[in-house]
């Protein structure tokens, strides 16, 4: 094992050796061989992190436009307030055409309607896609911070 590793750098020194990538710091093998590795993962390590940076640009714009439809599409699926409105309002008219003086008879209107499960299982869905939409872009702004 420790033979393989040898003949391995070996090999790679006598790579560097005739390269012109490596710098001249020093005339031993071992210098040559770190000054080269030195530059080459600098620029592996700029290049990984000018790639990251541009994914979590792409990540948030993504989850912008992704947050901007998802919530369009969230207030699109809100009940009309004004229906609400609409029957209470009925109900003031009658009691005042029947009789200012009578009780009214309040036994038929609900304290809450009552929504399809579709209904609330595509508002949770939406919901829930929102909050890790935000979650995403939450993330990504950490990720270009760092």
């Amino acid at each position: 094992m420790i033979s393989k590793r040898s003949d391995t750098l070996g090999q790679i020194l006598d790579v560097l050796k005739g390269s012109t990538i490596s710098e001249e710091r020093g005339n031993d093998d071992n210098s040559k061989f770190w000054a080269t590795y030195k530059k080459v993962s600098t620029e592996y390590d700029d290049d990984f992190l000018g790639r990251a940076n541009d994914d979590m640009g792409i990540i948030l714009t993504f989850a912008g436009l992704f947050s901007a439809v998802n919530s369009t599409f969230i207030i699109g699926m809100q009940p009309n307030p004004g229906d609400t409105t609409n029957v209470l309002l009925l109900h003031l008219i009658q009691i005042t055409a029947n009789s200012p003086n009578s009780v009214p008879d309040i036994s038929n209107l609900s304290s809450s309607t009552g929504y399809p499960s579709s209904t609330v299982w595509m508002q949770t869905l939406a919901y829930a896609s929102l909050a890790f939409s935000v979650l995403a872009a939450f993330g990504a702004v950490m990720g270009k911070q760092w």
